[in-house]
């Protein structure tokens, strides 16, 4: 992202693009652009649709609150994304708005609501979750969204998870010094689940803010494929845990490593 164009708005649109195609903003859209970024005619607009790549729009506008969005040329192809599952127990409201955006920032590749004993909360809004998502793509350059799952109990997610992906089970009390090591060991392992890029398809859990149950514990732990991980000597707030968790896999093991 060297000649990343970060003065244009960038806005996540749902329809084919390609060189001409035209598309009527809708009424928080042309408010956005018009009146608070107050963008005139002809400006740009980065736009993408988590499948063909990201596009550089003009503004044209139809009235004096309503405008067209034209398609103009590709400025990146769309990439491959990871592989990174992200389970996680829900949170309170706002806190969970955080965690799906950087979740999104992370690289998650799909989000997937868990519920446990100690869940603080059950009613997800997948709607929510995913305009979290959307907001944190448009605001990071990304251009794939991940998959949002309805909220699942947790053993049917952990069974749901194909063999071959290797589960990183965040636990405070994982007799393990070195998380990195821990990491590289078990990456190593599943040597043989290897994808492009040297990564290996992954599967992170964040159990809720009472921690997991020993009944839960057991049952992430006894899973094949699994590596239990500690985060360090302080206990974490579950929102906190995540964005530590995800970035240190993606260093050891996910897309972080592309290039090196």
């Amino acid at each position: 992202m060297a000649a990343y164009d970060f003065n244009a708005p960038r806005l996540f649109l749902d329809i084919p693009m390609h060189e001409g195609a035209r598309h009527t903003l809708d009424r928080a859209q042309a408010n956005y652009l018009l009146s608070v970024l107050r963008r005139a005619a002809g400006e740009p607009v980065l736009v993408f649709n988590g499948r063909d790549g990201e596009w550089r729009a003009e503004i044209e506008p139809t009235g004096r609150k309503a405008a067209d969005l034209v398609l103009r040329n590709r400025t990146r192809p769309q990439t491959v994304p990871g592989d990174l599952h992200y389970l996680f127990a829900p949170l309170k409201a706002a806190r969970l708005d955080y965690v799906a955006q950087k979740a999104v920032e992370m690289g998650a590749s799909l989000i997937h609501p868990v519920l446990t004993r100690r869940t603080q909360g059950d009613r997800i809004k997948l709607d929510k979750l995913r305009a979290n998502a959307i907001e944190a793509a448009e605001q990071c350059g990304i251009l794939s969204l991940p998959e949002i799952r309805d909220a699942a109990p947790l053993p049917e997610a952990v069974a749901a998870l194909a063999p071959g992906r290797l589960l990183v089970f965040c636990d405070e009390d994982a007799p393990v010094a070195d998380p990195v090591a821990a990491l590289t060991q078990a990456g190593a392992a599943a040597g043989g689940c290897a994808v492009s890029g040297g990564t290996v398809p992954l599967a992170v859990v964040i159990g809720p803010e009472g921690g997991f149950t020993p009944e839960e514990r057991a049952l992430i732990a006894d899973r094949p494929n699994t590596v239990r991980l500690s985060l360090g000597p302080r206990i974490l707030r579950a929102d906190t845990a995540a964005v530590a968790v995800l970035a240190l896999v993606q260093a050891v093991l996910g897309d972080g490593r592309r290039g090196a």
